[in-house]
């Protein structure tokens, strides 16, 4: 077997290496989302400190809990305390979702656009990673985003009498939108043609 031959490394010309190289300026925002995912990491521990407390007994936790759930504008949530568990777990499904999120950008959006992570041997690589582009990066985004307004719509609706007919309306055709919107996204990329082999050369 030809042994493998080392990457090669042309020579680009001024203008054109310095327009390459500006890809590394997004990485400042990626490193930007590392810190809110670590934003996120924090509000999780706190709302989930805020559960056991409240599980055990804790009145201080009990009534943090219930000033979080209550919607803008009402003065406090009539519910029960299984309703109350299920609002809380509700809103720590939604950070780690939004935490997945980041995740995806973070990880996909690098590979994608700044550069080569070379994860191909590593048994910890994510799945979606091996066959990552900006095509298929925007249709996992979608469908993120539309779980986690299926999560928010979810919270509503198990809290329905604490909102205004309105809001119930209006967060149900937002999410409609985010799924029409999600399969607009993935059928135009259904039929968008398949970039082909460079110089017309075919294996």
């Amino acid at each position: 077997m030809a042994a493998l031959l080392p990457r090669s490394d042309p020579q680009l010309k001024p203008l054109p290496r310095l327009l390459f190289m500006s890809r590394w300026l997004q990485l400042p925002l990626y490193l930007g989302l590392i810190v809110a995912q670590a934003v996120y990491v924090y509000y999780f521990m706190i709302e989930l400190t805020h559960l056991v407390e409240a599980a055990f007994g804790s009145q201080t936790a009990l009534d943090l809990i219930l000033r979080n759930a209550t919607p803008v504008g009402a003065q406090t949530i009539q519910a029960p305390p299984e309703t109350l568990v299920m609002l809380v777990v509700l809103g720590l499904i939604d950070v780690v979702m939004i935490s997945n999120l980041l995740i995806m950008v973070i990880v996909g959006g690098y590979e994608t656009f700044v550069s080569r992570m070379d994860l191909e041997s590593h048994p910890d690589q994510p799945e979606w990673l091996s066959h990552v582009n900006a095509s298929v990066l925007k249709v996992k985004l979608a469908t993120a985003i539309i779980g986690i307004s299926s999560i928010h719509l979810l919270k509503t609706f198990i809290n329905a009498a604490s909102y205004e007919p309105k809001v119930l309306i209006a967060q149900t055709v937002i999410h409609v939108t985010f799924l029409l919107s999600a399969l607009a996204v993935a059928a135009v990329d259904r039929v968008m043609p398949l970039p082909g082999p460079p110089n017309g050369k075919t294996h």
